[in-house]
């Protein structure tokens, strides 16, 4: 099949629903769309396309995401909805020191202040500063990398760009984007569920505030022996 095969509307809609897919890019979408709706895709062959076959195609290429994520790409395939890109917040001012017994934490986002981000298919990672009685948004890093980059260099791409992070909270994350981020030392915390970050924020700002985990007293120790000053991406590039 050639791309003029492909409407334009369509050929848009795949594009804006693989980004919203962990580690998928419109060619994968479209194995999948070739199998479960046959080649072109149409308006019309979309609209009758249910999760279920959605999910199985191509013998379950994407049977791994969730259900929740691939609910909001199969509404972009028919139409019915746009991904929704708020603008990012305004981070507040921060420096190395401000916050004693604190630990930097990552959020995997699409939207405003929401945690609604997959891994590989966000767009932007919040960057919070967390104590046991402050949350403090400190920066907000965009993906920057092609579309087109190979799955692991989409990883290690955006595992480095969170790298002074200590925990990751995502909505889902694969197995090799995992490695990689734990091999940052950074920990990855799955949250299904879209909701604002700072419900999980005020989660660990109650625990930081008694008795820790194990776990999480060794990252707390960690981060405290840390003492080179925390640079902005914008400095960075500066």
């Amino acid at each position: 099949m050639t791309a003029s095969a492909l409407s334009e509307k369509i050929a848009l809609r795949i594009g804006l629903a693989a980004r919203m897919l962990p580690d998928t890019d419109p060619a994968r979408l479209l194995k999948v769309l070739a199998d479960a709706v046959g080649l072109p895709p149409t308006e019309e062959s979309l609209s009758g396309l249910k999760l279920k076959l959605f999910k199985a195609a191509a013998d379950g290429e994407l049977a791994e995401i969730d259900s929740d994520a691939l609910k909001a790409a199969l509404a972009v395939l028919k139409g019915e909805a746009e991904p929704e890109i708020a603008d990012a917040p305004e981070p507040q001012p921060y420096q190395e020191g401000d916050m004693p017994g604190s630990i930097r934490i990552a959020c995997a986002s699409n939207s405003n202040e929401e945690l609604d981000g997959h891994f590989g298919s966000c767009r932007r990672f919040l960057i919070y500063q967390v104590s046991a009685s402050e949350a403090r948004l400190i920066d907000v890093r965009r993906i920057l990398s092609p579309d087109d980059s190979h799955d692991q260099e989409k990883n290690d791409y955006r595992a480095e760009l969170i790298n002074d992070c200590a925990i990751l909270f995502v909505n889902s994350i694969g197995g090799p984007a995992a490695a990689k981020v734990v091999k940052r030392d950074i920990h990855p915390i799955k949250s299904p569920t879209a909701e604002p970050a700072r419900v999980k924020l005020e989660e660990l700002r109650t625990i930081l505030a008694g008795t820790p985990p194990p776990w999480l007293a060794r990252i707390m120790g960690e981060q405290a022996q840390t003492t080179e000053r925390f640079r902005t991406r914008e400095e960075e590039e500066g």
